[in-house]
């Protein structure tokens, strides 16, 4: 491409820095990345690089530095409400799946950070500001109005900011019309690490079904933190503000205090946290990824909840191959863009079922049968059901 085509990308999270690592690098794209926190975001939870997107990472050159900052767990415990451990395991854990895979456990942040560090030069971070407005004009590209800057064009914008995506809502229309609840709401936070665990995380469910709570400590940063999870069933969908922090912690607390196990220990640590998160489990299904110059990836298009493990290995490959059909499309975003739907669709269906398959498996009571309710679903049949192209 003679002429740099401009990108915007919204959102610096997994998706979105990787969709910019690539195209920087591939050469003949001008990239901007903005993002609506001030700075880049701490936190968030553990994460699992796998099948391809190891191989993503190893053609980005970070394999090695993802490796070295692995979470390094040795197992977990679950535990009843009143503390009782009533299941063990070395082999795998919750989190991460089976331990002696080649599958990366790792933090968020900490990937995030690597990625972004790996970067070639060229691309630009603009925090602190969002998109609030898309006027598609075809040939002449795509008018983007912005909270705090005043209005671009671009020839391209990719919505990858995540399940509430505003490049989604603009484009594409309500997020109702698009989004699958699955049943619970999960929040994450760090914490010192107060049950003194050594490489290790302990889960809890408590309270009656259809109205469980569940939490979750896993030891961090070599011990010296934890990652905290709570969680709670809602089988419908509930009313609140996604930017509102305040009242997203308030609700959580008062879903699982007095649940018993650790729960009214963890929260007391939940007002105070800097990278509490807070969401539904959810999935997010379109008929089609992109339309005229704006297209979605990672979670803004096909998000598959935490309870599908694959979260960030969809975000990693579905932007090597967005960026990969764009360098092959030399510059035609529709062949781009209709290409990478056809390299991605099955693999997106089969990760999203994961998840499915998960939250029936969590669904069982802990009787005794603890191998049926906590063992992950299989995934080797799913993560490497797709073989990377070289662009």
């Amino acid at each position: 491409m003679a002429v740099s085509t401009r990108v915007l990308i919204s959102g610096s999270g997994i998706a979105g820095s990787s969709l910019a690592h690539w195209l920087s690098r591939h050469g003949g794209f001008e990239v901007t990345v903005v993002e609506r926190a001030p700075a880049f975001r701490p936190g968030g939870q553990a994460i699992d690089v796998r099948g391809p997107a190891l191989e993503v990472a190893e053609r980005m050159g970070i394999l090695p530095r993802l490796r070295e900052h692995a979470t390094d767990m040795r197992g977990m415990s679950m535990v009843d409400g009143s503390g009782r451990e009533i299941y063990r395991s070395t082999e795998h854990t919750l989190t991460g799946g089976e331990l002696a895979s080649p599958d990366v456990e790792i933090m968020r942040d900490d990937l995030n950070e690597i990625i972004q560090r790996a970067r070639p030069d060229g691309v630009a971070y603009r925090y602190g500001d969002s998109v609030t407005a898309l006027d598609d004009r075809g040939e002449d590209g795509v008018r983007v109005e912005f909270r705090e800057a005043p209005p671009e064009t671009y020839d391209l914008v990719v919505g990858a900011d995540g399940l509430h995506s505003a490049v989604r809502a603009a484009a594409f229309g309500p997020e109702r019309d698009v989004i699958r609840h699955l049943g619970s709401y999960l929040a994450v936070f760090t914490a010192p690490n107060f049950l003194d665990l050594d490489r290790w995380q302990v889960f809890c469910r408590a309270g009656a079904p259809g109205a469980e709570v569940f939490g979750g400590v896993m030891s961090a940063r070599g011990n010296a933190e934890s990652r905290v999870y709570l969680g709670f069933e809602s089988a419908q969908p509930l009313e609140y503000d996604v930017r509102d922090v305040t009242a997203q912690r308030r609700l959580v607390a008062e879903r699982v205090t007095g649940a018993g196990w650790e729960f009214d220990r963890a929260v007391k640590y939940l007002w105070d946290a800097a990278d509490f998160h807070f969401d539904s489990m959810s999935q997010i299904h379109l008929d089609h990824w992109s339309r005229g110059r704006v297209v979605l990836l990672g979670d803004a298009g096909y998000c598959g909840s935490p309870m599908s493990g694959q979260g960030t290995s969809m975000a990693m490959v579905g932007a090597y191959v967005l960026a990969g059909e764009l360098k092959a499309a030399a510059g035609d975003h529709r062949a781009a863009f209709a290409a990478y739907e056809r390299e991605l669709r099955e693999y997106v269906a089969d990760n999203q079922a994961i998840a499915l398959t998960s939250r029936e498996r969590m669904a069982a009571r802990v009787d005794g049968t603890a191998d049926a309710a906590l063992d992950l679903p299989r995934l080797e049949d799913v993560v490497h059901n797709l073989r990377l192209k070289d662009y």
